[in-house]
């Protein structure tokens, strides 16, 4: 009670003081606007009325002697211009009196009048003396007739001026009155109001700053580092109150430091773990690293890795860990599976499901409150509920675990200690340890399809050389012996043979020699693929092989109509390299340009040396390859598109055997061609130094 009525007193003084200080200040400002005001109003009395009267009388006063003086010029010597100089001055002043008399005071106002009775009375003669005669006896008349109206002008005018001046005296002494009372009374306000802040200043001081300097001194002690500072709780209850949150907020940032401690030793931890995950590949691997991680990390008594199955509606434990076990063996499951629904619903919603007090919704009926738990909605299963009850549970977390948006399974974390329930901080890195161990499965996953995928595709490729090898080794027995037999009938020694005959036998033997040449082919590619492929390489004159070469395609040219031309230099270009192949390729890539070069076309061989490398290029000018088809000429079993339109016969073995044989020498091989216009193949192959040598690659 005593706290509270202080705590008012201290308002309540506050309060009056401050009321009583403004009350003196607007009583100050009122004052003073007053003054001004007044001060205001008498300054434009002067400036606005009194002195344009007082300037306008005195330019009446002199337009009239003006009017006056050349008047009587004129009647003097007789100069019109000062006639007509009068009559300008007589319309001025006229004019200045109406503008005097339309602003002028009340009293002004009758003497202007006045004043323009007797102007008007004397221009009444003024303007006679003007139509007189100078220096007539009637001038001499008017000029004494005028000068009595113009002396009551004159008067009239002064009486004005003196009455005007003293007026303005009057309100001048007026204003500097107001202003001395004003300064006087504001003076004794300010007075009385400085005392009175000086009072309150005192007593405020005295009530506030000592527990305020308390505060402040505990703020800059917490902002110095000193986090155990705390502000002395002293003085009124509004200060108490500020102390008291002074208090409240570093007794929260004390605890929101453990936090941020807590959550730095997790994060190094699950940075620890997902490390100790990623290192594996295989699937097994990585279920025992999650789980043991997971389960060790978060300092959890059981920990169990959930996995969906293809086809299954519930989500099965693929690995378990209990503390001081460890991981558990294959065929035990404490707990049963979790329907997949469940866990697609809380992965959809990227949310994990915590319940601190499991024991409660352990009881028969009693329904899990929030969202749906790992077992569905309301109560446990019988089954769930068994299993929680043997192992102890009393926390439970389950974090929903997937990739993009295909739940894989979960991670079910779970504590026996009441002590120990799971915090924000803690359900936080659950999720991201989680979610690591989750795209690290994935990737298990997927090097275990991709390894028995690539497995299976081994096996294939394997039965097909396998098949290729055994189907070419079983046709060229039977191919051997036709040949023979055609040979044989060739010769006729089995007697002679007729035109027609003899025709049906070179269609049998061509065929047959295409066949053989698709065998060996495949035969060639078969060795390749196997790893049986070898090079038996010695000294070979390149100029030689292509000159020979040359020589065996002519006739087959000559028969299209197709120039065969060779460009080779004077010297042999001597590489270490296995003949038999070399002629292979040349072979090859000629009989491909005489095969697709038309009647009339030419094929050029070219051979030089270039920076130590010997280029073979061939040449053509045939339908050339389409430009986005040149990449796969060497792939075995390509054939250009166009070549397929055109069913010209062939394999599509040939290049990927020129290719083989090229790399096998050390050498790289290229293609240019236009569609149209013809191809060129270049092969670049190593030269043979002085002892027949290759260099080095």
């Amino acid at each position: 009670m005593r706290t509270t009525t202080k705590r008012r007193g201290v308002a309540r003084r506050l309060t009056a003081t401050f009321g009583l200080l403004i009350v003196l200040l607007l009583l100050v400002g009122a004052g003073a606007l007053i003054t001004a005001r007044m001060a205001d109003r008498l300054h434009d009395e002067i400036v606005g009325q009194l002195a344009p009267v007082v300037r306008e009388n005195h330019d009446v006063h002199d337009r009239a002697a003006h009017m006056h003086r050349s008047v009587r010029t004129y009647l003097l010597t007789g100069d019109t211009t000062e006639r007509s100089s009068y009559v300008q001055a007589r319309d001025e002043a006229f004019a200045t009196l109406a503008e005097a008399r339309r602003h002028a005071p009340a009293e002004a106002r009758r003497n202007l009048a006045a004043q323009e009775r007797r102007l008007r009375a004397y221009v009444r003669i003024a303007d006679q003396q003007a139509k007189a005669a100078p220096g007539s006896e009637g001038a001499v008349r008017l000029t004494t007739q005028a000068a009595r109206p113009f002396a009551a002008f004159d008067a009239a005018s002064h009486e004005l001026e003196e009455q005007l001046n003293a007026d303005i005296e009057r309100r001048e002494d007026r204003a500097e009155t107001i202003l001395d009372l004003s300064t006087v009374g504001i003076g004794a306000l300010m007075a009385t109001g400085g005392a009175l802040a000086i009072y309150a200043a005192v007593r405020t001081t005295r009530a506030l700053t000592r527990p305020l300097q308390s505060t402040v001194l505990a703020l800059y002690r917490l902002a110095s580092g000193d986090h155990s500072a705390r502000a002395e709780e002293k003085g009124p209850e509004e200060i108490k109150a500020v102390a008291r949150s002074v208090n409240v907020l570093a007794d929260e940032s004390d605890r929101m430091r453990e936090i941020e401690q807590e959550r730095a030793e997790l994060a190094g931890v699950a940075r620890a773990v997902g490390i100790h995950i990623r290192e594996h590949l295989d699937v097994d691997k990585v279920l025992d690293a999650a789980c043991a991680g997971l389960g060790e990390g978060l300092d959890a008594d059981h920990a169990f890795v959930l996995l969906t199955e293809k086809d299954s509606p519930v989500v099965r434990v693929a690995r378990a860990w209990s503390a001081g076990r460890g991981l558990l063996p294959a065929h035990e499951q404490p707990i049963p599976p979790v329907p997949l629904e469940v866990v697609r619903e809380h992965y959809r919603r990227g949310t994990a499901w915590c319940h601190n007090d499991l024991p409660t919704a352990l009881t028969e009926g009693s329904p899990l409150p929030g969202a749906p738990g790992p077992f569905g909605e309301g109560a446990l299963p019988p089954d769930a509920r068994a299993a929680a009850e043997a192992l102890g549970l009393v926390g439970v977390l389950v974090v929903p675990v997937g990739v993009g948006d295909q739940p894989l399974g979960a991670v079910f974390l779970a504590r026996t200690r009441q002590d120990r329930p799971w915090r924000p901080v803690e359900i936080e890195t659950a999720e991201f340890m989680a979610a690591g161990a989750g795209r690290a499965l994935h990737t298990a996953l997927l090097y275990k399809q991709e390894t028995h995928l690539v497995e299976k595709l081994r096996a294939l490729d394997k039965a097909k050389s396998d098949f290729l090898s055994t189907v070419s080794h079983e046709l060229r027995t039977p191919l051997t012996s036709i040949v023979g037999y055609l040979e044989l009938l060739k010769d006729e020694e089995t007697g002679p043979l007729t035109e027609p005959q003899q025709h049906m036998l070179d269609v049998v033997d061509r065929n047959a020699n295409r066949l053989r040449t698709l065998i060996e082919d495949l035969l060639t590619l078969s060795r390749i693929e196997s790893g049986a492929f070898s090079s038996k390489k010695g000294p070979v004159d390149l100029c030689r092989l292509v000159a020979s070469a040359a020589d065996a395609i002519r006739p087959t040219a000559g028969a299209a109509s197709i120039t065969v031309e060779t460009r080779l230099p004077s010297r042999p270009l001597v590489l270490r390299a296995d003949s038999d192949q070399l002629d292979r390729v040349l072979m090859n890539l000629l009989s491909n340009a005489v095969k697709f070069t038309p009647e009339g076309g030419k094929v050029t061989v070219r051979a030089e040396a270039r920076d130590r490398q010997a280029v073979l290029s061939v040449s053509d000018t045939g339908m050339g390859v389409p430009a986005d088809e040149q990449e796969k000429l060497f792939q075995r079993f390509f054939r250009a598109s166009n070549a397929t339109d055109a069913a010209i016969p062939g394999t599509g073995l040939g290049l990927t055997i020129v290719h083989t044989i090229v790399t096998n020498h050390g050498g790289e091989i290229h293609v240019s061609s236009e569609e149209g216009h013809g191809t060129t193949f270049t092969a670049l192959l190593p030269i043979a130094d002085a002892n027949g040598a290759a260099p080095p690659t």
